[in-house]
């Protein structure tokens, strides 16, 4: 591989994730470019199948006290992190999907005579919301997190920036420019946000940190 291909990651890693890289003969920056803060919030008990899009929404939904009060509720949600994250915490999830649109079709075709609460985040997508309408789906949604842009200047020279949320991208680019880096995105919508900006995107095949940084090395490696 050629020599000291700096990464910036736009959120911390874990200790495992950055060894990987290192290993890999990376060298790597990482700051959090977002800060997500925990909302308190109320839980109807009447609620029917709960609706997760990320691991942040299930992370505050797990502090909340009513929460151990719907493990018998079916569960839908967007990614694998956050499938296996609800299932450690004795949840049913009964269909899961690596993008909303997808999970929004499953809904729509199979269970559209059912209702919905979904925990969102204030920054979230209109693709549930907006199938649910469109198919006349019963839904409630409670915002349990918010997502604070925390833009940083980064000094040092990169080659590449992995990017794991649109507002992560819209926080670098505050105070940072794309230039010629290349630019590791963990999902087609976080890509989506730098479509005006560049086209030198590579786009995980799973929405997962490791899979980001998989794809990283694989780039530079074929490089050869």
């Amino acid at each position: 591989m050629q020599e000291s291909i700096r990464i910036l990651s736009t959120k911390k890693l874990l200790p495992n994730q950055k060894q990987f890289l290192l290993n890999a003969n990376f060298s790597v920056i990482e700051a959090d470019f977002i800060e997500i803060k925990h909302k308190e919030f109320r839980i109807n008990k009447n609620s029917s199948n709960l609706l997760f899009t990320s691991q942040n929404a299930v992370k505050s939904f797990l502090e909340n006290e009513k929460a151990n009060d719907f493990k018998d509720n079916k569960i839908f949600c967007v990614g694998l992190k956050t499938k296996a994250l609800l299932e450690k915490n004795g949840f049913k999830v009964v269909a899961s999907k690596e993008y909303a649109s997808e999970l929004a079709e499953i809904i729509v075709n199979d269970f559209s005579k059912e209702s919905f609460t979904f925990f969102s985040g204030n920054l979230r997508r209109e693709t549930l919301p907006e199938a649910f309408k469109k198919a006349n789906i019963f839904f409630e949604e409670i915002e349990v997190y918010e997502t604070i842009l925390a833009p940083k200047k980064i000094n040092s020279e990169v080659n590449a920036v992995f990017f794991f949320s649109p507002s992560g991208v819209e926080s670098y680019l505050k105070e940072n420019k794309i230039g010629d880096k290349k630019c590791f995105c963990i999902g087609t919508t976080t890509a989506e946000a730098l479509k005006e900006i560049t086209k030198n995107v590579v786009i995980a095949n799973q929405q997962t940190v490791e899979n980001v940084i998989i794809q990283a090395i694989n780039y530079y490696s074929n490089m050869l």
